[in-house]
C-alpha cells in the first residue's frame, strides 16, 4: 500500500510513542488515544527500546502494536513510521498527554489540504506548577513561534507524504527533534491549540536553570556542527 492512497480499512492518523522504561507514564499517555466507546480510533504504535519495566504490557493492554528498535529516539521514531498505515503520523513522548480537545483540533488540521505539507506542533505544558516551570512553557512557545525550534515533547503531526519527503527521522541519539523541524521550517510549521503536558521530572531533578542551561548548551553544540555522541555526553552528564 502507497502513503496517501485513501484505503477506507486503514487508519487516517497514527501515533507513534518511542518507549525505554516508561511504565510510570505510558498508560496514562495512551488513555488519551484509546477510542471512545463508537469511535473510530488512530492506530497506535509503541517503539520499544529494550524496556525492563512493564512497559510492553502496558502498550498491549492499551491495545497498541508494539515493535522493538534499537535504543534511541531517533532511530526508535523511524522505526515507527515505517511500518505506519495512516496518511497522517502523530509523534508524541512517552510521557506526554494531550489536552482531552486534541482530536477536534488535529482533525481540523489534517481536513485543510494546504496543510499536506506543514506540519503541527503542541503548546508545552509542565506538570508541575512551581512558577519556573511556567516560565519555561513561556520560553518553549517563544521558541517555537520564533525561532521554529520546537522540541520532540511538544509532538509533531505530519503527513505521511510530507514526512516521506523530508527523508524522515534520522537515527541520531539526541537531537533528532531539532534536526526534523530545521527541514520543515518556521514557515511550515503551525502551532495547534492543543496542550501536551509533559513530565517535568528531569527539569526538577536537575533544577529548572541548570537543566535548561544544559538544553541550550547542547542546541548551541549542535548548531555548531559538534558530533551527535560527544553533545550526548554533555547531555547526559
Amino acid at each position: 500500500m502507497v502513503r496517501g492512497v485513501f484505503d477506507w480499512r486503514l487508519p487516517v492518523l497514527s501515533v507513534v510513542i518511542p518507549t525505554l522504561n516508561a511504565a510510570t507514564t505510558l498508560a496514562e499517555a495512551l488513555a488519551g488515544f484509546v477510542p471512545r466507546k463508537g469511535e473510530e480510533g488512530p492506530e497506535i504504535i509503541v517503539v520499544d527500546g529494550g524496556s525492563s519495566d512493564a512497559s510492553c504490557a502496558i502498550a498491549q493492554s492499551k491495545g497498541a502494536k508494539i515493535i522493538s528498535a534499537p535504543r534511541g529516539r531517533g532511530g526508535q521514531l523511524g522505526a515507527g513510521a515505517k511500518v505506519a498505515r495512516g496518511d497522517w503520523l502523530l509523534f508524541v513522548h512517552a510521557d506526554t498527554v494531550l489536552s482531552p480537545d486534541w482530536r477536534g483540533e488535529v482533525a481540523h488540521f489534517m481536513a485543510h489540504p494546504e496543510n499536506a505539507m506543514r506540519a503541527g506542533v503542541f503548546s508545552l505544558a509542565l506538570d508541575d506548577g512551581a512558577p519556573a516551570a511556567r516560565r519555561l512553557e513561556a520560553m518553549a512557545a517563544w521558541r517555537a513561534r520564533v525561532l521554529g525550534l520546537p522540541y520532540g515533547d511538544q509532538g509533531l503531526l505530519i503527513s505521511a507524504e510530507f514526512y516521506d519527503a523530508l527523508g524522515g527521522f534520522k537515527p541520531l541519539a539526541l537531537m533528532e527533534d531539532v534536526d526534523m523541524v530545521r527541514r520543515i521550517g518556521r514557515r511550515r510549521l503551525a502551532m495547534l491549540d492543543v496542550r501536551a503536558r509533559t513530565s517535568a521530572s528531569r527539569f526538577q531533578r536537575s533544577g529548572y536553570m541548570a537543566r535548561s542551561l544544559r538544553n541550550l548548551s547542547c542546541l548551541t553544540l549542535y548548531f555548531l556542527g559538534i558530533p551527535i555522541p560527544l553533545i550526548a555526553r554533555v547531555y547526559g552528564s
